[in-house]
């Protein structure tokens, strides 16, 4: 690093605060959703590397708020993103939603909430990520936990919607 070079504060306070989701996530996926916490969590939709249906990022151009507390299944958190397979018109669909995407995230059960601005997206980083929800993509779930191939037949059987959290 030269003298003439500067620390860039707001976005290291930033990426640590990601963290704090980040975290906050991976203790649920091991240990559950403890007592009466829940999450708003606010992203942009038009992110790179945010993966939601067609219809949903038509309805919701710029950004949506999910809320995970009863009817979430499958929570997966990784280095960059997290995945959700959440409840939309009886239809159960994967989500992927980077961190840098997340804009809000409250748990108003502790009065407890922080504010982003979306993070700055690094091209090659981005390549890597689409890449990799390719390759763990799973297909939309009906009301029933079945998937929704498309063909009209569900040939694949979950037992997620009968798990209790």
């Amino acid at each position: 690093m030269t003298k003439a070079s500067t620390f860039d504060y707001e976005n290291l306070v930033q990426e640590s605060l990601r963290n704090v989701i980040k975290g906050t996530l991976a203790t649920v996926v091991k240990d559950g959703l403890p007592g009466k916490h829940h999450f708003y969590i606010s992203f942009k939709t038009d992110y790179p590397g945010v993966d939601l249906p067609d219809y949903l990022r038509e309805e919701y151009p710029d950004d949506i708020t999910i809320v995970l507390q009863y009817e979430f299944w499958d929570l997966e958190v990784g280095e960059q993103a997290f995945n959700v397979t959440l409840c939309f018109n009886d239809v159960h669909e994967r989500l992927t939603i980077p961190f840098g995407a997340v804009v809000s995230f409250v748990d108003p059960s502790v009065k407890f909430g922080l504010q982003f601005t979306p993070a700055e997206v690094d091209a090659d980083a981005e390549l890597v990520q689409l890449d990799n929800q390719k390759k763990t993509r799973k297909p939309p779930l009906d009301s029933e936990g079945q998937a929704n191939t498309g063909d009209g037949t569900n040939n694949i059987i979950t037992l997620d919607a009968f798990r209790r959290k």
